[in-house]
């Protein structure tokens, strides 16, 4: 019986070592396939005994003297074009790597309008291109790029007008003004109360803290914008915040442009100086004021305060501001939609 084993097992590895030499002829033998070189019914090809691996690490193992396996040809829906290929151009000021094959195209597509984005070939409140236009620019269909644009809607970076076309977001659309503020009135909501009296404090130029400057991707000791002011909503002073700004993007920026403009900061910043805020983190804990802040708030020392602190983002997740604020809750609550 075990001589019986023996020589089994002896005739199967004599029989997968053939093969292995089979599969490296493949080349010589002008492509014939596995089957044909298959001559022991107990035996299988080594595509075959590899086959389970291919799927599972995406490509098959390599023999000797065997060439790189091509890639299967894409599905129709999927193929990649020359426009898609230029998803590796230059982002931010760094070469982004170019996509890897597996992404669906509709994301290349995706990342290619967010560079037109962010480069300004498109301006807040303008329109983009047409779906038709967008997809002969691109070399793709239309349903490819409907599915790029809808994306990027869930995301707030762009806009459908029903009949109208689809446009680059704005802050300074009145619906989209408090887009990043959650503090609601205890009767009433935001665009009814009427918009924020606001007061500047102080706009100057310092040196990043070594936290300034982890948060805003910057190296300690680079120059930042620090701005503080209070908004009053009905006379009553309701929130302290405290900003710091990139030094470079917002050259320029002074206390007497932030009086005189009477719109919403960031649709200033749209505006002026190129930089269009598209997302937000906040950290929100309770807390009790100092005295600065109980005179500019007009509140007493055990009146506890929300402290928010915000970073805000840009495309390609730059972060462009770091926002702390003190809400006091008297005549206010903060309100967050969760989903």
């Amino acid at each position: 019986m075990g001589e019986e084993f023996t020589r089994d097992f002896e005739q199967k590895s004599i029989c997968l070592m053939s093969y292995i030499r089979y599969d490296s002829e493949i080349v010589k033998n002008n492509g014939k396939t596995d089957s044909q070189l298959t001559s022991q019914p107990h035996c299988k090809p080594l595509g075959v005994l590899w086959a389970p691996l291919w799927h599972h690490f995406g490509t098959p193992p390599m023999y000797p003297h065997q060439p790189s396996p091509a890639a299967p040809e894409p599905s129709a829906p999927e193929r990649s074009t020359p426009a898609a290929a230029g998803a590796a151009a230059e982002i931010g000021g760094t070469t982004a790597a170019a996509a890897p094959a597996f992404s669906p195209l509709y994301q290349q597509i995706k990342a290619l309008i967010l560079q037109s984005l962010q480069h300004g070939e498109w301006k807040p409140s303008s329109a983009i291109p047409s779906e038709m236009d967008l997809a002969a620019r691109y070399r793709v269909s239309q349903g490819t790029v409907r599915k790029a644009i809808d994306e990027l809607a869930a995301e707030n970076l762009l806009l459908r007008r029903q009949g109208k076309g689809t446009f680059v977001t704005t802050h300074a659309e009145h619906h989209a003004q408090y887009r990043f503020l959650r503090l609601y009135p205890d009767n009433g909501d935001l665009l009814s109360e009427g918009p924020a009296q606001r007061q500047i404090i102080d706009c100057k130029r310092v040196r990043a803290s070594a936290e300034i400057a982890h948060l805003l991707a910057l190296r300690q000791g680079d120059s930042v914008v620090q701005v503080r002011r209070v908004l009053s909503f009905t006379g009553a002073p309701t929130i302290l915040e405290d900003l710091w700004l990139p030094g470079t993007p917002f050259k320029g920026l002074t206390a007497e442009r932030l009086r005189a403009d009477n719109g919403p900061m960031y649709a200033l910043f749209e505006s002026e100086f190129g930089v269009h805020m598209v997302r937000a983190e906040e950290r929100i804990r309770a807390v009790l004021p100092d005295a600065e802040q109980c005179a500019l708030l007009q509140i007493t020392p055990n009146t506890p305060l929300l402290s928010v602190e915000r970073v805000a983002y840009t495309y390609n997740d730059a972060p462009m501001e770091l926002r702390r604020g003190f809400y006091s809750t008297n005549t206010h609550y903060y309100k967050n939609s969760l989903s």
